[in-house]
């Protein structure tokens, strides 16, 4: 089970995009994630009239490493570490750490 998970609300500790929050996208295996309007580039394409491509600056966005990010805690309104315990029923659930509210419903 992973700490972060796609849809997961998170906000930005670390980089040129530091406090800034959004939504994950994507997760990938090598503990990067893709996040919602956050570490835009530029990026130059070239155009391709076969595939109907525009050539020109196209911004999108790039991976963030895990580390950078922290889970964000509605209650408290900042970024919150995760622990995880197992419930009563046997479920493995992820919850904060400041508070000990359960993260998975």
């Amino acid at each position: 089970m992973r700490r972060i998970k796609k849809g997961d609300d998170v906000i930005v500790t670390a980089g040129k995009d530091k406090g800034r929050r959004g939504t994950v996208l994507k997760v990938y295996d090598d503990n990067r994630i893709m996040v919602e309007a956050i570490n835009m580039v530029k990026k130059h394409t070239k155009a391709n009239p076969m595939q109907g491509l525009e050539g020109g600056i196209v911004e999108k966005e790039m991976p963030l490493h895990i580390s950078n990010v922290m889970l964000f805690n509605p209650a408290t309104n900042k970024g919150d570490r995760i622990g995880f315990k197992v419930l009563a029923d046997g479920k493995k659930v992820r919850y904060f750490k400041s508070n000990g509210e359960v993260v998975d419903v």
